[in-house]
């Protein structure tokens, strides 16, 4: 049968609609249980033990996503196949770790088979369910609760919406605790070192940042219209200004700031740059990471950074036209 446009397009929106719906009713329904799992996690963690994903069917992609990202973050985690764990496998398991066991019914037998073995092992157990009064919930120490009241499925079979709010819940669950633990993008770089987002994110500031004869730099005691010949030389829209005596940074004299200087009288070129320069103007280090200097450019709408080494000197110069060849805009 041929598939109509408007049909299609109808059903679509009404999937998005019921599985948007699922993500608000979870989002409502988040209290005291979902506080006293992100708790544990964090406790469990601080303690150097690790997490332990478990599902079956969907549940267990679900469960292999979530594993991925808490390692992503830092947080030492592993999926346990719940069939093979009973066939060998529970030696990944140790006293002190907390499983994470995700079952939309919370009646899956091989998942309800798990909970006494893993209980013995002296692990502590987490209900990742959408029905609160299920055998897995009712003896599990955690209850971590999503809330649906209807899959997007027509036929009410595949999973769908329960399994977006289960997934959205997870997610929500790192980010608690990756906020909580305060990581910081140099710390996500360092579990992230291939592919673009690891390029990205291990990128340098002296990888990105302009060099040589394109970073005009002269001393603060030279004119503005010595200051403006260097900067027109270098093809740049600012100059780096230095005191003659220690090499150190003591401002900017920008495009912005030689148009507003040439409203202070016709002798304006004449005038020391240090009248018209910007003081203590936003600098980044050398060894900074290429998005720490991004932040700056967000934070401040600024067109040129100056790159300051260890000593406060200026060595380059990031030019906001540039973030976007390096792909971390």
């Amino acid at each position: 049968m041929a598939l109509h446009p408007k049909t299609a397009l109808a059903r679509a929106r009404a999937c998005i609609r019921i599985e948007s719906e699922a993500l608000r009713e979870t989002a409502r329904g988040l209290g005291a249980g979902f506080v006293a799992t992100a708790r544990a996690v964090e406790a469990t963690v601080a303690a150097g033990h690790k997490l332990i994903f478990s599902g079956v069917g969907k549940s267990a992609h679900i469960a292999e996503k979530l594993t991925g990202t808490f390692n992503s973050t830092g947080v030492s985690s592993c999926f346990l196949d719940a069939t093979q764990a009973l066939h060998g496998d529970l030696g990944l398991c140790a006293e002190g770790d907390l499983a994470i066991l995700l079952s939309n019914s919370g009646q899956t037998e091989e998942i309800l088979r798990l909970v006494p073995v893993l209980k013995r092992f002296g692990v502590r157990l987490v209900a990742f369910t959408s029905h609160a009064e299920s055998d897995l919930a009712k003896n599990a120490d955690f209850q971590l609760i999503y809330r649906v009241r209807r899959e997007a499925c027509p036929l009410a079979l595949a999973p769908t919406a329960s399994t977006t709010a289960a997934l959205a819940l997870g997610d929500a669950l790192a980010m608690v605790l990756l906020e909580a633990r305060g990581l910081t993008r140099a710390d996500f770089a360092r579990f992230h070192p291939a592919g673009n987002l690891g390029r990205v994110l291990l990128l340098r500031v002296k990888d990105i940042m302009r060099t040589g004869e394109r970073v005009p730099v002269a001393p603060d005691t030279v004119t503005t219209q010595d200051a403006i010949l260097a900067m027109t030389k270098a093809k740049a829209g600012s100059i780096a200004l230095v005191s003659p005596r220690t090499g150190r940074l003591t401002g900017i004299l920008t495009d912005g700031d030689f148009r507003r200087s040439a409203l202070t009288g016709p002798d304006f070129l004449r005038q020391p740059v240090s009248r018209f320069m910007t003081r203590n103007p936003k600098t980044v280090r050398d060894d900074a990471l290429g998005v720490d200097a991004l932040k700056l450019f967000e934070a401040y709408k600024i067109d040129d950074l100056i790159v300051v080494n260890a000593r406060g000197k200026p060595v380059g110069v990031v030019d906001g036209q540039d973030l976007p060849k390096m792909k971390i805009v």
